[in-house]
């Protein structure tokens, strides 16, 4: 392996934990976002029908994991099927990437145990990444 092999090697796992740290910062607008379009409203929205169903006590620690079957259960059909359609993914693969993302997400956007509107503005970061009006 030469020097700019293992420069490269270098230079990209830094690029790569860069832009995984600017992904996990856009994480709970991107999702807010998504649910915005639907009639969940926001990341609150979804919180407040997680709690209803018995998921997902926000605290000042992690959330809990939630599973796409939990999702399914605490939503309504009606619900599911407008996160599929703004992920522009079926329902199956939609359910799979939110309960993967909801907790970060939700983990990212509060303080305390609360959301904070403007960590979690629906809208805002996907609007200036040029793809909050994006539609599948």
């Amino acid at each position: 392996m030469g020097l700019f092999d293992s420069l490269g090697g270098a230079l990209g796992g830094a690029l790569k934990d860069a832009l995984g740290q600017a992904e996990a910062s856009a994480l709970p607008g991107l999702v807010s976002a998504v649910l915005g379009k639907t009639d969940l409203g926001s990341l609150q929205g979804i919180v407040n029908k997680l709690q209803e169903a018995g998921l997902g006590a926000q605290g000042s620690g992690a959330n809990l994991p939630v599973s796409a079957d939990q999702l399914r259960a605490a939503l309504g059909n009606e619900q599911i099927r407008q996160l599929a359609q703004q992920f522009g993914l079926p329902i199956d693969a939609a359910m799979k990437l939110l309960a993967e993302h909801l907790p970060t997400a939700v983990d990212q956007a509060s303080t305390n145990g609360v959301i904070d509107d403007a960590a979690a503005q629906a809208g805002s970061l996907a609007d200036q990444a040029g793809i909050g009006s994006i539609k599948p």
